[in-house]
């Protein structure tokens, strides 16, 4: 039986074998070889990790992550489905000829998978490298035909599977996009650094391995005037110095540290209406990367362009108003769990390393922690984890991962109950990918939350900073509180 596509086929590659492409022969039969076996999207993969930054390196993770599902695909199901003979060379001139002709079967195009799966998997990611590569991989793609290798539904079948292994890719790892960083706001622009005062903490992150994070400061902002904070220093007194100074020049607090460090150096900030300047330096910097603030550099170029975005700042306080040793939180706030991993990680960290110890803790507390007596809004609850974010979280799987929205206003609040098998229930449930439709598990985006501790020796977590937790709490939003210089 003879089917009106299969002669369509073979109508257009025939019509693709006759025509004269100029300047195609150098080009096309060459780019064709130097695809095999993927090696020209690594190379480009690897000059993106190079030149690209943060997010060409992403992309380029996420494109090698996308040519392997596809080629496995291909390789696996594609070529053992349908085995399809290679069209006749004889209406294609010698000179686009491969010298080495492919000997598995023809449908479907591997190359168009490979060059589709990674070109889509780099656009998913960032738009700007996805329109450089498009052309190579359509060129990659055509030359299957070009060269006489392939059918014209072998290319589009191929490429139809490429680009559905990097939608797979893509919904497995949801691509974060950078939060919009709140409203934009004013903010002096401090040319050289010039009434920038800036406290590095010296105690956070892990050690620099050619300059430290002050001296990379000084060399992007020489008139900005830099303390270093040591762990014999107080934190906050060597802040609320440079809070005065800068309130005297008309300039603006800074910070280089992690987020507990940038947490105090924003309750300074509000205290003395001052702009804030994040320059990361901790071993994590959650806040400074949603700001999209990678690298001191980014910073150092944002304070001297005066750009600048209001963001919301969660806060706790404690009965009848009393703030008694509470603070502002700019990321998260928890109670059960997440602080005694905290405690484990921080007490370990030194002795094996911030990873390592994160795993074992991680271990340590599933194995030891037991639920904590709340009470949530007038309701008592077992909790195993009390979480309330500032501003709400996008996930990967059950976990908050980022924020969308930086000024909106609301607490982003997870709660995994306690009670019989907690434990187990909540473990089966994250293993099967269920935890978010668990009864265990429950959601909430609200403006404000009150809590009450009623027993002794709860903890809580405010920004990885752990503290004794107060008999009762109001949580709540100061939108749009704080003025943060953001990329």
């Amino acid at each position: 039986m003879t089917y009106p596509w299969k002669e369509w086929d073979r109508a257009l590659f025939s019509a693709v074998a006759g025509r004269n492409w100029p300047g195609a022969e150098p080009v096309l039969p060459r780019l064709s070889r130097i695809a095999n076996h993927g090696r020209l999207w690594f190379g480009i993969a690897a000059g993106m990790a190079a030149v690209g930054g943060p997010n060409g390196r992403k992309a380029a993770l996420r494109g090698v992550g996308s040519l392997a599902l596809a080629s496995l695909t291909v390789n696996t199901l594609g070529k053992g489905a349908v085995r399809r003979a290679r069209p006749l060379l004889d209406a294609v001139p010698v000179i686009r000829q491969l010298q080495r002709q492919p000997v598995t079967t023809s449908f479907p195009s591997g190359h168009a998978a490979s060059a589709a799966a990674f070109a889509a998997g780099v656009a998913a990611q960032s738009g700007a490298w996805g329109a450089a590569v498009a052309p190579v991989a359509a060129s990659v793609a055509f030359s299957r035909v070009y060269t006489g290798v392939h059918y014209p539904s072998d290319v589009v079948v191929g490429a139809a599977l490429g680009a559905g292994a990097a939608l797979a890719v893509r919904a497995l790892l949801p691509v974060q996009r950078r939060p919009r960083p709140g409203t934009p706001a004013r903010a002096p622009r401090l040319a050289d650094g010039r009434g920038l005062h800036v406290v590095a903490n010296t105690a956070s992150g892990p050690p620099p391995l050619l300059s430290t994070p002050a001296e990379r400061i000084a060399a992007a902002l020489p008139e900005a005037a830099v303390a270093e904070c040591t762990e014999d220093d107080d934190l906050v007194e060597l802040l609320e110095r440079a809070a005065r100074s800068a309130a005297r020049e008309g300039g603006a607090l800074g910070v280089c540290g992690g987020d507990g460090t940038v947490r105090e150096a924003a309750a300074v900030a509000l205290r003395h209406r001052l702009p804030l300047a994040v320059f990361p330096g901790g071993t994590r910097n959650h806040f400074a990367a949603d700001l999209g603030l990678l690298s001191v550099e980014l910073t150092a170029a944002a304070v001297a362009a005066g750009q600048a975005s209001r963001v919301d700042v969660a806060r706790t306080t404690g009965a009848g108003g009393d703030t008694g040793g509470a603070a502002p939180f700019l990321n998260t706030f928890s109670i059960g769990a997440y602080p005694d991993l905290v405690r484990v990680r921080e007490r370990w960290s030194r002795r094996v390393g911030s990873w390592p110890a994160s795993v074992l803790a991680a271990v340590h507390v599933l194995r030891t922690c037991e639920p904590v007596d709340v009470v949530v809004n007038g309701r008592p609850r077992s909790v195993w984890l009390l979480f309330a974010g500032n501003c709400r979280y996008s996930s990967w799987g059950p976990a908050p991962v980022r924020r969308r929205d930086l000024a909106d206003g609301l607490l982003d609040v997870r709660m995994v109950d306690g009670g019989p098998f907690a434990r187990t229930r909540m473990l089966g449930a994250a293993l099967t990918g269920a935890l978010t439709s668990s009864p265990v598990y429950t959601t909430a985006a609200v403006p404000r939350l009150r809590v009450r501790v009623p027993g002794a020796g709860v903890h809580l977590a405010c920004d990885g900073e752990v503290a004794a937790a107060p008999g009762e709490m109001l949580l709540d939003k100061s939108p749009g509180g704080l003025v943060v210089y953001r990329a």
